[in-house]
């Protein structure tokens, strides 16, 4: 035993184990903190992949979400926009209502002021014409009626009965039918005649 301890080829052997035996206790020591520091780092790694519960769950949830609020804000938006413009066209209508119902009320007004009212005095020399313009034709009555203002030929229209003052209206509105400004004059006596027998029904 003591010679195997001296030979040198044995020394040496025991040496290189003592050596190797020394050289793998101190790498595994310096190994260990390496290799857990290597798990924790990859383990940080998978957990930042995966985003923290409830969270990363509900994310898809949530964008969709977002998309539809979205499309409704976008819906609401438009609704409004139609809603103005609807508002805008009512309010210019209601001006124009306004302006024309303005336009009637001045107009009325001027009619008004301008009906034609047959005095006394008037009555017998207009009852004379009548029986003279009665017993012409329609065609010749209007000629003589061209030459007359619109008051006078009412008054005579309203003293005429209503088998002559028919016949002068349609040949009037054949004449109306060619000529604008004939059509226009009928419309003027039919209503100054219409509001001429008003009046004097209304009259006391």
């Amino acid at each position: 035993m003591i010679k195997l301890a001296t030979n040198p080829i044995v020394a040496l052997a025991i040496a290189l184990l003592l050596g190797v035996g020394t050289g793998l206790s101190m790498f595994w020591k310096a190994a260990v903190p390496l290799v857990a520091a290597a798990k924790a780092a990859q383990a940080k790694v998978v957990d930042a992949s995966q985003p923290e519960a409830p969270w990363g769950f509900w994310t898809l949830e949530i964008e969709n979400l977002a998309s539809e609020l979205k499309d409704q804000k976008a819906v609401v938006k438009k609704r409004e926009e139609e809603l103005a413009q609807r508002e805008e066209r009512l309010n210019a209508e209601r001006q124009e209502l306004t302006k024309q119902r303005q336009q009637l009320e001045s107009m009325r007004a001027e009619i008004s002021n301008r009906i034609t009212t047959i005095q006394s005095d008037e009555v017998k020399n207009l009852k004379s014409l009548v029986a003279t313009y009665s017993s012409l034709t329609p065609k010749a009555t209007l000629t003589i009626f061209k030459e007359m203002d619109d008051t006078m030929v009412v008054k005579i229209l309203s003293l005429m009965k209503t088998d002559t003052v028919s016949p002068l209206f349609e040949e009037m509105s054949k004449q109306g039918a060619a000529d604008p400004a004939v059509a226009r004059r009928v419309a003027t006596l039919s209503e100054k005649l219409r509001l001429l027998k008003s009046g004097q029904s209304s009259a006391p």
